[in-house]
């Protein structure tokens, strides 16, 4: 008898949460790790926190994927859309690379990225990816161990 059939006949016991509001995130973490250990307070308390912990100059950038508000003209609807928003480091500044910015917009240091960071959290409903070498993904190094 296959693997399949066998799968089949005897469906293992597996653990997993089905989608609800915007919580894509938790759930995935939750269906990986086979239990409910996540609840959106929780993750959103652990990405705030490791905010303080990330080592900037590892970090190529930041891919930030925020809600964006839907409007007509001047109409605003009651709707939220996502959007997606780029963070780079520029001889030694870092920049707001938002493709519905007319240009570039200057957040300073790394004190000023690590601001807009924490206001963008703040909103809730927001992901932060990371872009970095293979290197440093291998390595860990993107955390501070401080």
């Amino acid at each position: 008898m296959s693997q399949a059939s066998a799968a089949r006949e005897s469906p293992p016991s597996v653990y997993h949460e089905r989608q609800r509001l915007e919580l894509c995130a938790v759930h995935a973490l939750n269906n990986v790790l086979q239990q409910r250990l996540f609840s959106q307070e929780a993750a959103d308390e652990i990405c705030k926190r490791p905010l303080s912990q990330l080592a900037l100059p590892q970090v190529l950038g930041l891919i930030l994927n925020l809600p964006s508000p839907v409007s007509l003209g001047l109409l605003s609807l009651p709707l939220r859309r996502r959007h997606w928003v780029a963070l780079r480091q520029v001889d030694g500044v870092y920049y707001n690379l938002d493709s519905k910015l007319r240009a570039p917009e200057a957040l300073g240091d790394e004190d000023g990225v690590r601001a807009f960071l924490a206001a963008a959290l703040a909103q809730g409903l927001c992901e932060v990816l990371l872009v970095v070498t293979k290197e440093v993904e291998e390595k860990g190094c993107w955390l501070q161990t401080e």
